[in-house]
């Protein structure tokens, strides 16, 4: 008899199992705030390692190690230029500093303006997710490192 009640239970138990080791997987869709600082760091710190010029092209390749899920990496100049851009390689080469976003924030004027007082900082402004096509609240974590300042992002849900 206890083969039988057991074995129901185990069953149960394991299926609970499974579904509590997938549900981070599904928590897990977006990146948050803690994971863009951490791919911020680690930018920074391999472009200190590798350069400049291989740091950007790791940052352009959208399967490459400075993006994940919903987060990828931006680096400007602070004339607003784009030098590198993980999810829009038409943005290469752009001065963006006067972008405004759909409330009619210069947010890219603000991130430089802030890059240039704060050793780091998060901003808010409205921002097209590329997985969605939609308009969305974002929050864009930046470090200035010498005369580039990268950032990462996530969308605020």
């Amino acid at each position: 008899m206890s083969t039988f009640t057991t074995a129901p239970r185990s069953a149960t138990v394991a299926a609970m199992l499974a579904w509590t080791m997938a549900a981070p997987a599904i928590a897990d869709e977006f990146a948050t705030r803690p994971e863009a600082e951490a791919m911020v760091k680690k930018t920074i710190a391999y472009m200190k390692a590798n350069g400049k010029d291989k740091t950007y092209t790791e940052i352009n390749r959208k399967d490459g190690p400075f993006t994940s899920r919903d987060l990828y990496m931006v680096a400007y100049g602070f004339d607003g230029v784009v030098l590198a851009h993980g999810a829009n390689q038409k943005m290469l080469g752009k001065n963006l500093m006067e972008l405004k976003d759909i409330d009619g924030k210069a947010f890219v004027r603000e991130r430089v303006e802030m890059a240039k007082k704060n050793p780091s900082f998060w901003q808010e402004y409205k921002f097209t997710n590329p997985p969605s096509g939609k308009i969305e609240p974002k929050a864009m974590y930046c470090q200035p490192s010498d005369d580039v300042i990268v950032c990462g992002g996530v969308y605020l849900r």
